[in-house]
């Protein structure tokens, strides 16, 4: 079966094409899959996609009329296909229900890090011989509260890093996990974890009732000096909210490695026309806030296991198989 993979990473196109050779014939693109280049997909049985391209009805009914069969999405979150298209079309849609949690929860702790002993700032002056210390003033993280919302497998890998720090672990979530307990984090709600936390991290599944969790009166909750970190999804955060926050000379640092409008931004290069959302132009202008391109999952370790995942996925429709990374099955 030809395979289109849209959204391919530089990085990642040796490692795809070395997982397919000699098994399917593959065709890579750097573009991602929208409703302008959806007919590039005609002919092709199989389409993978990224978590940025855009899977709505539209696109999914232009995969379908050009005799695509299977969507096999290379990442675990999947809130950018609409299921119920894809049920009505007949097409089987399969993701990475796994890859290495490490990733993340230490992408998140390198960027929490980073902001707390304001390490960006640093090296950009250092880099111009400015060797002073002024405005440099971090915190130690030994003896900080550290709030962990959602304890699934990146959360618990989260906490389990705090526990090396000696930090004092909160978690909140629809149930406990034993792990973080035995760590002894105490869960409560979600209330009490922002106004208690000095280093917040999110760790949930953007979901309905998830969009936004973290809005105008949570960010109000929490301290005037906390630390916000989301490796999650960007919906979790209302990013307006948070911009009048950080005007307002609120929080000792804020990290994204995501944004709610990161599609057709994020993974690509903006460095000659700029960008033309507001809310993110802000956001990148305040000293305190880091952004990173939604780079947390990307690790060798990582993409090695999406990949291997992928071809799985692809043989195991090939067979007529569902399995753990079935979202949509095949009919008929």
């Amino acid at each position: 079966m030809e395979i289109l993979a849209y959204g391919v990473q530089t990085d990642e196109r040796p490692l795809l094409e070395a997982a397919f050779a000699g098994r399917h014939p593959l065709r890579m693109l750097d573009v991602f899959l929208t409703r302008d280049t959806a007919p590039l997909a005609e002919g092709f049985p199989v389409v993978s996609s990224s978590v940025n391209d855009e899977l709505d009805g539209e696109v999914l009914a232009r995969l379908a009329a050009g005799g695509t069969k299977l969507v096999t999405q290379r990442s675990t979150g999947f809130n950018n296909i609409d299921l119920a298209a894809a049920r009505d079309l007949g097409l089987t849609v399969a993701r990475v229900s796994y890859y290495s949690p490490y990733a993340v929860a230490e992408h998140a702790w390198a960027m929490a890090l980073a902001v707390n002993r304001r390490l960006v700032r640093a090296v950009s002056r250092t880099r111009e011989f400015d060797f002073r210390l002024d405005g440099l003033l971090g915190r130690d993280v030994h003896g900080m509260t550290v709030g962990v919302i959602g304890t699934g497998k990146i959360g618990e890998c989260f906490a389990r890093i705090a526990h090396g720090f000696g930090t004092e672990l909160l978690g909140w979530d629809l149930a406990p996990n034993p792990a973080c307990v035995d760590l002894g984090m105490a869960y409560v709600d979600k209330e009490e974890l922002l106004a208690r936390s000095d280093l917040v991290s999110l760790h949930v599944p953007l979901v309905p009732d998830t969009r936004h969790l973290i809005d105008a009166a949570a960010l109000a909750l929490m301290k005037d000096d906390a630390i916000l970190v989301n490796s999650s999804r960007g919906g979790l955060i209302d990013s307006t909210a948070l911009v009048e926050e950080l005007k307002a000379g609120r929080f000792h640092g804020v990290a994204l490695d995501v944004y709610e409008e990161e599609t057709g931004v994020f993974f690509t290069d903006r460095s000659v026309q700029g960008v033309t959302d507001d809310v993110l132009a802000r956001l990148m202008t305040l000293p305190r806030v880091l952004v990173t391109s939604h780079q947390a999952y990307f690790t060798r370790t990582a993409v090695d296991q999406i990949i291997a995942a992928t071809v799985q996925n692809v043989a195991d429709f090939a067979a007529g198989r569902t399995g753990e990374n079935t979202l949509v099955p095949a009919t008929g």
